[in-house]
């Protein structure tokens, strides 16, 4: 299948808008799936299908659309357009805010038990009229276009509530000044004043709404704003700066102190040291020389150094990570599908309402009846906007996963953002997790006639196949001691035991204890020896040749200085910590108890971690599995959420729902606390949102009327609907103070 397609959708306004570009993107043939982001005004779009035949489509259901192809020129265009937009909506709400002021003054003398309507009216309401009229097709001509549109295609948005609110509002005022005999005695009074406010308000609210959405986007701003425009290459010998674009993979590049890494690559030649945080979430810079790799996108502090760029353009570190936290922050929570299913009957029950309470006041209600009958329809048509329901999740999960980026943690979608804050369990690989997964051989111990330099030539020889890091350790051990492997034949590594082969006509097996019970080696000359080597956290690794126990190589892998503080965190959170490793029990036991862990799943083999997660689910537990191995794979796709190091391999990364990006155990407990602050936030918008509309719809309706004789005012109601999408926005906004 083709990559999703990304598209910039213009025109939305409330949460009715993205149902129905998703349901017109949805009706295109060979669409797969489609997801409409609110807070960004965009869409994801899956399947094989022209990006011009999506376009038509959300073209047809009245919007706008372009495909994006280049993100950073995109991000670009967004906020100039979104800018140049705002300062719009703040000319046509002060335009129609102006008028306000002459047409509240007008209606202060009858409110006031002053002069009777028609002694004013006489002059002033005909000009009000017109005032209004510009007001309508200057100020408010988006909410008519869209609702004809909608119209047009059958459905229903914010903007139908709104321009059917208005236009009933100033048909009514122009008949009652120009044809007053028409209405009952008492019942001739304009609106001009609620049109003026109620459309100045609502555009203001929405500019207001503008600004303040345009800074959830900063994570990614701030991670595109990390690459430099250009690039100092050298080719033919000359140093040149060219554009960023223009890089190629095998140049050579030039990075001076202070500078941006343009690209990926390895150091060639030079020493410095590079600031990582924007990667890592880590402030201490890390040392590089010939050899180590580099990112693009992170910081050179002091040193200057020559690199072979290894990905350049959308391959790149960087480019990778903008876009998982574009895909995540576009993704939605299970929590927020509650609004699209409410959004789906919304604005036609709105509407329904609207015409019901103009009957009822029109036929029960004291005179002037058909006054109250306006009022209480016009209030319901504008207070009932649901812009505050389509934004509650979407902000939040934008900044939320902003945040989490902050920190060195790229979340992949929302679900996984939602179900971290729900763990009760964490599962803990040791080794590269809880350890460095850095380990060094601590100890050699070779029986008879076995020399140490013979026990390490046959260990390096048959590790040289495998991608342990218990073999690094070895391979290091041996060329530091300038022992040459030699060839082996017919290896076989066997995983969770060991591995084996043919080595100068001798068959070799390197293991575990379990792994030589299983060749029937007799360990017990060293047994004695292995228990002490464990119980002081080193993994005993058994040599035997021919079936005859040749040795132990000893490897020790130091605990991270952080993995403690780190898991005494999650304890505090309330989370169970259960540490589950292939490695045998005592060393298990050494490590576990250095960092405060209790629950110890040991000589465990991959599919059985697997398992052991499958069961805790089964149980009713919420696990999240924390690994960096190919080994952990299975349990990371398994798990509630799956986390993986950052440091470690691609397919553990691939697997897991969230990637720790400095390595660090302190990743789990702020992804949790980051997690648990964003769906606190949702709850917030969206119980507020819920709340304004259940209370402010019946109270716009008229219910307090009999009781308290309290109607409320239309323009009351348009201040309410425009604060209510502002405070929305504003919430979710805390979110970017957040520390967890």
């Amino acid at each position: 299948m083709a990559a999703p397609l990304r598209l910039a959708v213009e025109g939305m306004r409330c949460a009715a808008c993205v149902a129905s570009v998703e349901q017109a993107l949805r009706g295109v043939g060979g669409v797969v799936g489609a997801h409409v982001n609110f807070a960004d005004h965009t869409a994801d779009v899956r399947g094989e299908v022209a990006a011009a035949v999506l376009i038509s489509a959300i073209e047809a259901a009245g919007y706008r659309a372009r495909e994006i192809v280049d993100e950073e020129a995109a991000e670009r265009e967004k906020q100039a357009t979104e800018q140049a937009r705002y300062k719009t909506l703040l000319r046509k709400s002060g335009f129609a805010l102006a008028v306000a002021v002459p047409a509240l003054a007008f209606g202060f003398p009858a409110m006031l038990g002053g002069a009777m309507p028609h002694d004013w009216m006489r002059w002033g309401s005909p000009l009000l009229a017109l005032l209004t009229l510009a007001v309508m097709l200057y100020s408010g001509l988006q909410f008519f276009v869209g609702a004809w549109k909608s119209l047009r295609h059958r459905a229903a948005t914010m903007d139908t509530l709104i321009a059917l609110g208005m236009a009933a509002a100033w048909s009514y005022s122009v008949a009652v000044t120009f044809a007053p005999q028409l209405f009952p005695a008492g019942t001739a009074e304009p609106f001009w004043d609620t049109i003026a406010v109620v459309i100045g308000l609502v555009t203001l609210g929405q500019a207001l709404e503008m600004r303040s959405r345009g800074r959830t986007s900063q994570a990614i701003q701030r991670l595109i704003g990390l690459r430099p425009k250009t690039a100092r290459v050298i080719r033919d010998g000359q140093e040149n700066d060219i554009p960023l674009a223009e890089v190629r993979v095998g140049d050579t590049l030039r990075v001076r102190p202070g500078e941006n890494i343009a690209v990926d690559g390895v150091v060639l030649d030079g020493h410095s040291r590079v600031d990582e945080s924007m990667l890592t979430g880590e402030p201490v810079p890390v040392e590089k020389n010939s050899g180590a790799e580099v990112v693009g996108g992170t910081l050179n502090t002091n040193g200057s150094f020559l690199f072979r760029a290894t990905r350049v353009g959308k391959d790149t570190a960087l480019a990778r990570i903008v876009e998982l936290v574009r895909q995540a922050q576009g993704s939605k929570p299970a929590i927020g599908r509650l609004a699209d299913r409410v959004t789906a009957w919304f604005v036609p029950a709105v509407l329904m309402v609207a015409a019901t309470a103009f009957v009822i006041w029109l036929n029960f209600a004291p005179e002037p009846r058909l006054n109250f009958a306006m009022v209480a329809a016009v209030s319901v048509l504008v207070i009932a906007c649901p812009c505050a329901l389509g934004l509650a999740t979407p902000m939040s999960v934008m900044v939320g996963v902003g945040k989490a980026a902050e920190y060195g943690i790229l979340i992949r979608n929302g679900d996984a953002l939602q179900q971290a804050g729900q763990l009760t369990t964490i599962v803990l690989d040791k080794t590269g997790t809880i350890t460095l997964g850095k380990p060094s051989v601590t100890a050699l111990l070779p029986v008879g006639d076995m020399d140490e330099t013979a026990l390490l030539r046959f260990a390096a020889s048959l590790e040289t196949g495998s991608e342990h890091p218990l073999a690094e350790a070895v391979l290091t051990a041996a060329k530091e001691k300038n022992i040459a492997p030699v060839s082996t034949q017919n290896f076989q590594a066997i995983a969770g035991y060991g591995v084996q082969g043919e080595i100068e006509n001798r068959r070799v097996c390197f293991g575990n204890a379990r792994f030589m019970a299983m060749q029937n080696v007799d360990c017990s000359a060293l047994q004695t020896h292995a228990q002490q080597l464990a119980q002081r956290a080193a993994t005993p690794m058994f040599l035997a040749l021919d079936g005859r126990l040749a040795g132990i190589i000893a490897v020790a892998d130091p605990v991270k200085p952080d993995s403690a503080e780190a898991i005494r965190r999650l304890h505090d959170l309330g989370l169970h910590v259960v540490m589950l490793t292939g490695d045998n029990a005592a060393t298990a036991q050494a490590v576990a108890a250095q960092v405060g862990i209790s629950e110890i799943h040991a000589e465990v083999l991959p599919q059985d971690k697997d398992k052991l997660v499958a069961e805790r689910i089964a149980r009713g537990e919420k696990v999240g599995m924390v690994g960096d191995g190919i080994n952990d794979a299975p349990a990371l796709a398994r798990a509630d959420v799956g986390f993986a190091i950052g440091t470690g391999t691609d397919v553990a990364i691939a697997s897991a729902d969230v990637t720790l990006m400095s390595g660090s155990l302190h990743g789990v407990p702020n992804a949790i606390a980051i997690s648990r602050a964003t769906v606190r936030n949702i709850r917030q918008n969206l119980f507020g949102s819920f709340i304004y509309n259940a209370l402010g719809i019946p109270i716009a309706a008229g219910v307090l009327y009999p009781a308290l004789h309290l109607l409320l005012n239309p323009m009351i109601a348009g201040a309410a609907m425009a604060m209510s999408s502002v405070t929305v926005v504003g919430n979710a906004g805390r979110l970017r103070f957040f520390k967890p």
